[in-house]
């Protein structure tokens, strides 16, 4: 069979140390994206969105007002700090270590004024997070043909999803790169509030404060040494893991107390066609998810992108 849109391959094992460092510069990047950002529900403020060369922050203000954006370009493989008023800092991400990454950038954020400080310079939800960014010369590895395999490999998931989101007609977050997880991921939000209790952090309160199911893509961990397009449903309703899953290949995988939905990218390319193979994907966990919770799936449903009840519309 012959591959319809090309998902390009990146094993797990090939490029870690260059993923490891990579990870690091866009938790930097997005650690700048949450000091000079708007709060939002969800904290859709905080994470990164793809550009047609990479990863950006999209525009932000610092403490002075000023306007500037962060753009990680993964195809000429530097960092460009603009702003809106004209001078702009730049650097090669092409052999420098994480501290290395973090002095060239806060010196450029020096150097052009702006008034704008990461509040804790320091790893998240990593085996390093109690070291500095600023001393972190162990992870200084870049390969830049991984990296643009990656962002090949991320623009195409992007496209994927974005497809995806159009079916649904309530409410939906952005397709968005979380730059502490280094995945890319869309939410559909159900009606339902959610009741923590005091003892569960914030950033968990205010991510699950209605019932959702997220779909998305990640580079491999650990227990999964493969990129994988992925699926869970919080709260997760009684029985999820029962349902089936489609395309062969795809399971139910033990994740935190929960589960999560998994397809493998080989599995996928062994269909043949790897968007066809991830839109069943994510439609049938969606489906488990969304009947198992209660959801009025019919109501919810969105066809082609399109609510007009008459159907198409015309073109401006």
């Amino acid at each position: 069979m012959t591959e319809t849109t090309p998902f390009p391959d990146l094993p797990y094992d090939s490029w870690t140390p260059t993923r490891e460092t990579l990870h690091r510069f866009a938790q930097i990047v997005g650690k700048v994206r949450l000091a000079a950002s708007h709060r939002r529900n969800h904290w859709w403020n905080v994470p990164l969105h793809l550009t047609g060369r990479g990863l950006t922050t999209r525009p932000m203000s610092a403490g002075d007002g000023r306007i500037f954006t962060i753009d990680l370009d993964l195809l000429d493989h530097r960092l460009d700090l603009t702003t809106a008023d004209g001078p702009r800092w730049s650097f090669p991400l092409v052999g420098l270590s994480v501290a290395g990454f973090f002095t060239s950038l806060t010196d450029g954020i020096e150097a052009l004024g702006l008034d704008v400080r990461i509040d804790r310079p320091y790893p998240f939800d990593l085996p390093d997070a109690g070291r500095p960014f600023a001393e972190d010369t162990e992870h200084a590895t870049y390969d830049a043909e991984a990296v643009t395999r990656y962002w090949r490999l991320l623009g195409q998931v992007n496209l994927l999803l974005e497809e995806f989101a159009a079916r649904y007609s309530g409410k939906t977050s952005p397709v968005h790169h979380f730059w502490h997880t280094f995945d890319l991921a869309v939410t559909r939000f159900g009606d339902r509030t959610v009741d923590f209790t005091a003892a569960t952090d914030p950033v968990t309160r205010e991510a699950y404060s209605q019932e959702v199911i997220s779909f998305g893509f990640w580079f491999g961990d650990p227990d999964t040494q493969e990129p994988a397009f992925y699926s869970y449903t919080a709260p997760e309703p009684d029985g999820l893991a029962d349902d089936p899953l489609t395309p062969a290949g795809a399971s139910w995988v033990p994740a935190r107390g929960a589960h999560l939905a998994v397809l493998r990218l080989s599995d996928a390319r062994a269909t043949g066609d790897v968007r066809a193979a991830a839109l069943d994907f994510y439609e049938s966990a969606y489906r488990a998810g969304a009947t198992r919770a209660g959801w009025d799936v019919d109501r919810l449903d969105c066809g082609a992108g399109r609510t007009d009840p008459l159907g198409e519309g015309g073109t401006r």
